[in-house]
């Protein structure tokens, strides 16, 4: 018997099976990358991605309703024998979840299906996520006679600004799910190779804001006046003081200020000014300890040149750590339709994924599917103007995906 019931035999005909459908799907997985792309939305806008998705899945018959406003929940019944019961619950129920949102970045690629809409570019994989889906969503529709169980299959916005998952938690989207798989196309594993290694994977990923009040002067006459901009140049600076010398140097954190704004004119000494930024972190106790921390650099910094400040800290998602069972089980979807030279080994990140949202409350995993090729150009880091992927990575993901939903309702 196989490991989650079934005959060996039978197993083996769905790997098969996931593995033809692949070599038939690539050339249209990647096409829905390319249409993707070319039009990206952003977080809470993605209103034509979410009909060209449920489009797609009108034409495969595939029921959904939507949810989080631009999201989608699909449903792919299973045929097999024992996969509901007589009041209609499913044996089991697995989610799979792909997030659909673009970013504020112009892209500077020059491919022939860049973005077509200024300022805004897949510039982290999104579109990638949906075709990659897409194309499991039509292997699992056409293994339906092998799926003793329920496939959910979330489409979900928003996930760049930490707020789709919990939209889509809030409509429903977990309910009865026993378990739930996540991927990321990513760009510092290589092409062709998935990670999916159990325990912390993300770190925790937290905001501030830093509102600083000086008095505005002449710029011929700074004497007279408190600049903000000198101000928050210190804070800046500063604030890696946190990182250096604030911290063991074993405890990853990062502390990154994304935005300085100051200043309404050339000759005009700022009166005011603010400063935005991230902080990640791996542990939860410094994840408590930095808020504090932080505050205390920056109002001393204030109160030295005489400026005042208010300092504003936002949690945003906790770190995403992948459930071992289920981890373990993904390592075997890859070795099956990939191989155990497909395996990769990678420390993790500390970017941070609203999927860890869904692992609070079911298990499961979340898995890095290789993008990098440096000979095809591709090997820009996420959220770079110029970042690109290997596209024959794409089939690769779908297969994955396909292949652990059904060993989990084999």
């Amino acid at each position: 018997m196989g490991r989650n019931g079934g005959s060996a035999q039978e197993h083996a005909q769905v790997t098969e099976a996931i593995l033809e459908l692949g070599r038939q799907l690539e050339p249209q997985i990647v096409g829905y990358r390319r249409a993707f792309h070319a039009s990206p939305e952003l977080s809470n806008r993605e209103f034509s991605t979410q009909q060209r998705i449920c489009d797609e899945l009108d034409a495969l018959g595939v029921p959904y309703v939507k949810a989080a406003g631009t999201g989608v929940i699909a449903t792919i019944a299973g045929e097999a024998p024992g996969s509901y019961d007589d009041s209609g619950k499913p044996r089991r129920r697995i989610a799979l979840r792909a997030d659909i949102d673009a970013l504020p970045v112009t892209e500077r690629t020059g491919l022939p299906f860049a973005s077509e809409t200024d300022g805004v570019m897949h510039a982290c994989g999104h579109d990638c996520h949906i075709a990659m889906m897409l194309g499991t969503v039509r292997m699992l529709v056409a293994l339906r006679p092998h799926l003793r169980g329920e496939v959910r299959i979330l489409f979900q916005p928003a996930e760049e600004v930490s707020q789709g998952a919990r939209a889509m938690i809030a409509d429903g989207a977990l309910q009865g799910v026993d378990a739930i798989y996540g991927a990321h196309i990513w760009s510092e594993v290589d092409s062709g190779k998935v990670s999916c290694e159990p325990g912390r994977r993300m770190a925790h990923t937290d905001w501030f804001r830093i509102d600083i009040t000086g008095a505005s002067a002449h710029g011929s006459m700074p004497h007279k006046g408190v600049d903000a901009i000198v101000v928050g140049a210190e804070m800046v600076t500063a604030l890696q003081v946190l990182v250096s010398r604030d911290v063991s140097p074993f405890e990853p954190v990062v502390v990154t200020v994304g935005e300085f704004h100051g200043g309404e004119a050339r000759n005009v000494m700022a009166g005011s000014a603010y400063l935005t930024g991230t902080v990640r972190t791996w542990s939860d106790t410094l994840r408590e300890e930095v808020p504090d921390r932080l505050e205390r650099i920056v109002g001393k910094i204030a109160h030295a040149f005489n400026a005042q400040c208010t300092f504003t800290f936002e949690h945003g998602n906790g770190g995403l750590s992948n459930t071992p069972e289920y981890a373990e089980a993904c390592r075997q979807a890859v070795v099956k339709v990939l191989g155990e030279d497909a395996v990769a080994s990678y420390e993790g990140s500390l970017a941070g994924e609203d999927f860890s949202e869904y692992l609070k409350l079911v298990p499961g995993v979340f898995a890095f599917v290789g993008g990098r090729n440096p000979k095809l150009g591709c090997d820009h880091p996420q959220h770079s103007c110029y970042f690109n992927i290997d596209e024959s990575a794409l089939v690769k993901g779908s297969m994955v995906a396909a292949q652990w939903a059904a060993d989990q309702l084999a």
